[in-house]
């Protein structure tokens, strides 16, 4: 039976320490550790919403595009006359996916001199410089992760759109749920879409933000997806009236630094550059041009993770200092917590990623009515942290077993635990709200330490 003293709820836990470089093994790792949590019922939520609707509860369910999106989509790949087009798509998504970053010049000279070094010691290459250049390149050219640049003409432009306009969607749908929910006062006027491609971003904003948002920029250097995504606005002509008003379209980023926007954002576009120096000049420019939230998007790899990580500390740290808006920055989503990232610090780094299942745009080929899109996400604001809500992350999917859940939490504090709650240790309530909450979704729990909130009214019916 839960008691008042049961509410003051015992984590079963193994702790990933950052640097440590030990990842929780299995559950025989667990140790209780006496009061280190309780159920944050600062909202009373206890008292008034089920635990099914706890408000950590943050995933979205199965995501439909708009009718009108996926019409004008059904009706330009109609029109085209693209043989193998399944093929085509196919074949693009897994280059997407599969997508590493460039090798930087600076990690290619170091490999350069290794090689070097290695065949100097054959007195046959060691004698003829000429040689022993041919065999460091060709060497090179087999080891290294040969980097492309894609040119989105028109017939790349629409491959694009049937391979990844409803899982752009669902992705950006549930990084604009996470703001909604936390922040239901928040209605932005203006949005900025850098990398726009096929405007799934603002078809995603008009759903979430419709009635307020006045104007939307979107930005591509394709000349191409910008005049598809025009169309896919018209319903899949040139001439119709747009479904969203108020959206413009440029293929280059506005130069003055006075203008900003509520939210901006960069979704699957940071992948895009060629260089560490240009993602961080054009992260410090959409930082300069946000007003309220920035919103970074890419796949759910490490390659992606670690994109959207680079473009966290780069913030965090504040070098980027606009005369114009002085506010620091602060992690909004999904870490609850400023400091380095306990996933890539651990002995195995795993991407932190995330899943929303989508309902397929009904193509030909479609042969699955839905599928889960896998992406990683940061949102960044403008403010305080103190304004954040510092409850811990489930990272992993909930395994939920008879008479106890395994909770894989990202902490505040920095560490990475993996919880093994149960009603009859930690109570009823806190076991009911991990019981009901999926990857991805906030755990209502805090430390004794973190606030003086009185206990919550203990229930004395049989835990569940």
């Amino acid at each position: 039976m839960a008691t008042v003293r049961g509410l003051r709820h015992l984590l079963t836990c193994s702790r990933w320490r950052r640097g440590s470089g030990e990842a929780p093994q299995s559950r025989t790792l667990a140790a209780i550790v006496p009061g280190i949590s309780q159920v944050d019922n600062n909202s009373d939520f206890l008292g008034k919403t089920p635990h099914r609707r706890h408000p950590g509860i943050l995933q979205l369910p199965c995501i439909e595009v708009p009718p009108a999106l996926a019409a004008a989509a059904q009706f330009l790949l109609l029109g085209d006359s693209m043989p193998n087009v399944e093929k085509q798509v196919q074949a693009l998504t897994n280059y997407l996916w599969s997508r590493r970053l460039p090798v930087e010049p600076q990690e290619l000279q170091r490999r350069a001199v290794h090689l070097e070094k290695k065949f100097l010691e054959n007195p046959e290459l060691g004698q003829l410089e000429e040689k022993l250049r041919e065999a460091v390149l060709r060497a090179l050219r087999k080891t290294t992760y040969h980097w492309q640049e894609l040119s989105y003409n028109e017939s790349l432009s629409l491959v694009y759109m049937a391979a990844r306009l409803d899982g752009g969607f669902a992705a950006v749908s549930r990084a604009f749920h996470e703001i909604q929910v936390r922040v239901p006062e928040f209605q932005p006027q203006t949005l900025m879409d850098f990398g726009s491609g096929t405007g799934s971003v603002t078809w995603a904003a008009h759903s979430a933000w419709g009635q307020s948002l006045r104007e939307y920029l979107c930005v591509d250097s394709s000349a191409a997806m910008l005049v598809l995504a025009e169309k896919l606005l018209k319903g899949g002509s040139e001439s119709g009236e747009p479904y969203v008003p108020g959206v413009f379209f440029r293929q280059f980023l506005p130069v003055s630094p006075k203008v900003q926007f509520d939210v901006v954002v960069s979704a699957f576009s940071l992948s895009e550059l060629p260089s560490k120096a240009d993602r961080t000049e054009l992260v410090q420019t959409l930082w300069r041009k946000t007003n309220h939230f920035l919103v970074l998007v890419e796949n759910g790899t490490k390659a992606g993770h670690c994109l959207l990580m680079d473009a966290r500390d780069l913030v965090l740290k504040g070098k980027e200092k606009s005369p114009l808006d002085p506010r620091p920055g602060f992690v909004f989503a999904p870490c609850p917590h400023e400091l380095p990232c306990p996933q890539l610090t651990a002995s195995k780094p795993l991407a932190c990623s995330f899943s929303q299942a989508y309902h397929c745009i009904p193509f030909s080929w479609n042969k699955k009515k839905q599928k889960d899109e896998k992406f990683s996400m940061v949102i960044l604001a403008r403010g305080s942290p103190e304004e954040a809500n510092r409850w811990p992350r489930i990272i992993q999917p909930v395994l939920k077993r008879p008479r106890h859940v395994h909770c894989h939490l990202c902490c505040p504090d920095g560490h990475m635990q993996h919880a093994v709650i149960t009603a009859r240790q930690h109570g009823r309530d806190l076991y009911r709200c991990a019981r009901v909450s999926s990857w991805g979704d906030l755990l209502p729990v805090i430390k004794p330490s973190e606030s003086e909130l009185p206990l919550s009214p203990a229930d004395d019916s049989p835990g569940s």
